[in-house]
């Protein structure tokens, strides 16, 4: 048996795509397989084409794979993209009816997808689940799993059942009539239930378990997964969910609920955290606790909405005018994106300053099989908060008290024998404005000193291979699954080569990626922009310049096998494009 199988459902926006991939990862994820899920689509409610990408395997799996053992083309253009990626043996599966058989060699099974959904599901609406049914008939799998999750997928009972009509019509159709060889016969492997989650899902449900109560959000893609995903848990969580007006306001809104002593959350991607910024400093400047998802996509302005890209890291570093002291984190899984949101919320309230989480429409919207969160790890730390007789002096609160460490007690408005007073000029330790230069220069001090604890507080990149090797790949953020299959990849074919990768940004934790930087004779930076933005940052705060770069900014992710070509020909400097 195959212990991998790729698969492409491909069409028009409008023509189910999305629908059949996800149900292809759920139903393999059933039967206790890995599952990585990717989308690709256009920035339009009908039309263009779409298409999905589902990697199924018996170990993990963090990345797409560049070649496709089974092509669903719910349309001729499908085929003419595609076809060019199927791998030897790979079969098209098209409605014969509507697409003349394609010239070429592969293989080839025609279905009359649309006569059969009229057939037997009493319409054309359910095209796209016989060609589902089409794909795993070609494997053999278990039909019963995919009845019973299309009748769980479907809840209506008449929608379930000619859903499983149209899906065992397929799936009869590509088992009495493929002619060709398909060595990819798949089984279910294990009873094992593991979750399939999109990035933004569990980045949402890490908020959630962090005890975040409040959000407030403007929709913008990639990130607008994350206001639905909250919104749906809204009433059964108790939970407050916003839809703002603007990005300007859902940044406010969050200030003010925290101010208030809730948790609070916002996410927008690029453009939209431009407008966000005022709002980012006042956080900085009245040290409110805030959490803020930037979920990248192509820039500048509008540039390609649906699509990926790691171009935003420097500017949220320097995000706002003047200085005030942030966390910059980047999750680089699905089980990351968990972790890492429960994480910025206890810095966020620990040192009470914002927290910025980047992640890209890649992670964002890629689907994962996820083993069950280990929620007895999940910790709430709300930081230093103020009660009566805790406070370092005798007298009246004071919101902004200057402390060693930077972090003062924290009381909220309401709260017994604390007048909580702060403003967004500078002000003095009771939170009154100021103009002298002695207490400006004293707050501007307290509020940095907090990076010295913080970055305590950062976790080190985390080494992938042998701790020595010739060559040494560095990245952050989504990249890792694609870089350390590249790693795997090119020690198969004898190569010394490891790979190094940051989830925790800022503050820089340099000393790690400098001594491997040290130890290998060449390192390259792998990241989804063209400017090389972590190499700079890494020369600007080790003075360690790596040997060069392998860069993608076509808008889609890498893949293993990019990464590894380039490392093989040796052409570090001149990106990765479609």
């Amino acid at each position: 048996m195959s212990r991998e199988i790729n698969f492409m459902v491909a069409g028009e926006a409008g023509q189910g795509v999305q629908s059949v991939g996800f149900l292809l990862a759920k139903a393999f994820s059933r039967g206790g397989f890995h599952v990585f899920g990717n989308q690709d689509y256009e920035s339009r409610v009908r039309g263009g084409h779409n298409f999905f990408r589902v990697r199924v395997k018996e170990g993990r799996v963090r990345a797409i794979n560049e070649t496709v053992d089974v092509l669903l083309a719910l349309n001729k253009e499908s085929i003419d993209l595609h076809r060019r990626e199927l791998a030897d043996g790979g079969v098209v599966i098209f409605d014969n009816d509507k697409i003349a058989t394609p010239a070429g060699n592969g293989n080839q099974l025609g279905v009359p997808l649309e006569k059969l959904a009229e057939k037997e599901a009493g319409g054309k609406l359910m095209t796209n689940t016989v060609a589902l049914g089409a794909g795993l008939g070609l494997t053999g799998y278990d039909f019963e799993i995919v009845a019973e999750l299309l009748r769980e997928h479907f809840p209506a009972a008449e929608v379930g059942k000619n859903n499983v009509r149209a899906a065992r019509a397929g799936y009869d159709y590509a088992r009495n009539n493929f002619e060709g060889k398909f060595d990819h016969q798949l089984h279910p492997v294990s009873d094992i239930r593991r979750m399939l989650l999109t990035g933004n899902e569990a980045l949402t449900l890490g908020a959630i378990a962090a005890g975040c109560k409040f959000m407030a959000a403007y929709p913008m893609t990639p990130a607008s997964s994350i206001m639905e995903y909250f919104a749906a848990k809204a009433e059964d969580l108790g939970l407050v969910m916003v839809p703002a007006e603007d990005e300007i306001s859902a940044m406010n809104m969050i200030v003010g609920a925290s101010y208030a002593g809730v948790r609070a959350l916002t996410a927008t991607s690029g453009s939209g955290f431009c407008l966000m910024v005022e709002g980012l400093g006042m956080a900085g400047i009245t040290e409110t606790p805030i959490v803020v998802v930037d979920a990248q996509r192509p820039g500048p302005a509008v540039g390609l909405p649906t699509r990926t890209e790691q171009g935003d890291l420097e500017f949220v570093l320097h995000a706002h005018h003047g200085e005030f002291p942030r966390a910059v984190l980047a999750p680089a899984t699905i089980e990351d994106a968990f972790w890492s949101t429960v994480k910025a919320f206890n810095l966020a309230d620990r040192y009470q300053l914002p927290v910025i989480i980047l992640t890209d429409q890649h992670l964002a919207s890629s689907y994962g099989t996820v083993d069950k969160f280990d929620m007895a790890q999940v910790t709430v730390d709300r930081g230093d908060l103020f009660t009566a007789g805790n406070d370092n002096e005798a007298g009246e609160y004071k919101r902004h008290r200057i402390t060693r460490s930077g972090i003062s007690p924290r009381a909220f408005p309401g709260q017994s024998r604390a007048l909580v007073i702060t403003d967004t000029d500078e002000h003095n330790e009771e939170g009154h404005l100021i103009e002298d230069g002695p207490t400006r220069t004293a707050q501007v001090q307290k509020r940095l000193r907090k990076l010295f604890s913080l970055k305590q507080e950062i976790s080190p990149p985390v080494l992938y291979g042998p701790k020595h090797a010739e060559t040494t790949l560095i990245g952050w953020g989504s990249t890792r699954g694609a870089i350390s299959e590249a790693v795997d990849i090119l020690r198969r074919e004898g190569r010394e080569i490891n790979s190094l990768h940051f989830n925790d940004l800022w503050p820089f934790p340099g000393e790690e990626v400098a001594d491997a930087m040290d130890r290998a004779h060449h390192s390259y930076v792998v990241e989804n922009n063209a400017t090389g933005q972590l190499a700079r940052l890494i020369a600007r705060e080790t003075g360690k310049k790596a040997s060069g770069h392998i860069l993608k900014y076509d808008g889609r992710p890498f893949t293993p096998a990019q990464i590894a070509a380039k490392i093989r020909e040796g052409r570090c400097d001149d990106g990765i494009h479609s």
